[in-house]
């Protein structure tokens, strides 16, 4: 299948593993990424903590440009797609907003695109058979729990992602590649977003609370779909109660022995490579 990919600011910094582990898992699943043209950034986090008009108007060039090649958009990371459905959602249903931020940007919204996450796509699309027969190394003593967090899944009337209370596809993708997956409560629980700048003792406090709750539902790691997260998780913790945290992309490299899969984890700021050499996956 081919779609519109949309990095965003975060994959191409900060979240560079997510990039690289998506672009190169999408190739070895035949998702033909197209970037789109001319993107910008989405206005999270900031602009639409200030200007309402400015983070529609944001993220519907975006989406604009994203149409002109008439694919579904694939968005990796949850800020961007939470962006993404919030206009989509604004403009659909207020025209004279609609109006406004055509006028803005100086181009038509046609609204005819779907607006995706890759884990929706992994799951849906490509399936879990075909995810089954790519893998070449199980990723057997992995004990992750599978974190969301807030963006991708609330609020859920504008978002349309998965079951907003217990959401399963990461859980079952996970399972897939071989990972003992933990159940635990916390997997849609909030770990202060961008309070890490403003706020961070209690973004640490927030932190702490998230790993204790993995290491208590008998987790070795944790595994999210989120720049944001993963800064936080990886940087924020208190020391004692640290585990490795994974982009979900990466795990899955690592499970079909994709080329440099294991590259991305020298980027971490917690390094997760004594656990995976521990249970023997590098």
């Amino acid at each position: 299948m081919k779609v519109s990919y949309y990095p965003g600011c975060s994959l191409h910094a900060t979240g560079k593993e997510y990039d690289q582990s998506m672009k190169s898992v999408s190739h070895a699943l035949g998702i033909e990424l197209k970037e789109v043209d001319d993107w910008s950034c989405c206005g999270a986090s900031s602009a639409h903590s200030t200007n309402f008009d400015l983070t529609i108007a944001l993220s519907a060039r975006n989406l604009i440009s994203a149409e002109k090649d008439a694919l579904d958009v694939m968005v990796p990371c949850a800020a961007c797609f939470n962006r993404f459905k919030t206009a989509e959602h604004h403009l659909k249903a207020d025209k004279e907003l609609k109006t406004k931020i055509e006028g803005m940007v100086g181009a038509k919204y046609q609204g005819g695109i779907a607006i995706r996450n890759p884990i929706d796509v992994i799951f849906n699309e490509i399936g879990i058979d075909t995810l089954t027969a790519k893998v070449v190394k199980p990723l057997t003593g992995l004990k992750p729990v599978s974190y969301y967090g807030c963006l991708l899944l609330r609020p859920p009337d504008v978002c349309e992602f998965e079951n907003y209370e217990n959401p399963f596809m990461l859980d079952k993708i996970l399972g897939t590649i071989g990972a003992d997956v933990r159940n635990w409560s916390y997997k849609t629980d909030c770990c202060g977003g961008s309070l890490a700048i403003s706020k961070t003792s209690i973004v640490v406090g927030m932190c702490d609370k998230l790993m204790s709750a993995a290491r208590e539902a008998g987790a070795n790691c944790v595994v999210t779909a989120c720049p944001l997260c993963m800064n936080n998780l990886d940087m924020r913790p208190s020391k004692r109660l640290k585990l490795p945290v994974f982009y979900f992309t990466e795990l899955i490299a690592l499970a079909m022995g994709l080329a440099g899969s294991k590259e991305t984890f020298k980027s971490h700021m917690f390094d997760p490579q004594p656990l995976l050499k521990r249970v023997q996956l590098i």
